[in-house]
């Protein structure tokens, strides 16, 4: 594979992934990355971010409603889509748990499994507050 040319946007686009945990849209990366670079276009943050993906430098996470979110965390876990406000979230399994799942899965392939993801749905604790305290009223 060819040397990637640094590119100073691409670095910001890196670091603002690595420091939240916010799982970002592209378009909120933009946002933030118009910043420090205000000429940007969202094209280039678009293809940074997969670029990123694509080297294992971030991961893509592809969400139901069409929107794909970026983390800066690339080592395997899992994430949780909360079906009430879209915001995504780590989910911290045990590492031996992910390992199990690869070698199960495994036995039912007919070939090598090296990794996998899976995103989980469910309901975040504010969503779950804001609905409880609507049925108080």
């Amino acid at each position: 594979m060819a040397t990637l040319k640094y590119s100073r946007q691409r670095e910001s686009i890196k670091e603002y992934l690595s420091k939240t945990r916010s799982h970002p849209t592209a378009d909120s990366v933009y946002l933030h990355v118009k910043e420090e670079f205000p000429n940007i276009s969202l094209g280039t943050v678009y293809r940074n971010l997969n670029l990123l993906a694509d080297i294992g430098e971030a991961v893509k996470i592809a969400t139901p409603d069409g929107g794909d979110r970026f983390d800066g965390r690339t080592e395997p876990h899992y994430h949780v889509v909360c079906t009430s406000c879209g915001n995504v979230f780590d989910l911290e399994l045990d590492p031996q748990y992910m390992e199990t799942v690869n070698q199960t899965a495994n036995q039912y392939f007919d070939g090598t499994i090296d990794n996998h993801t899976s995103l989980f749905y469910g309901t975040c604790s504010e969503c779950l507050k804001k609905n409880s305290s609507k049925d108080l009223k």
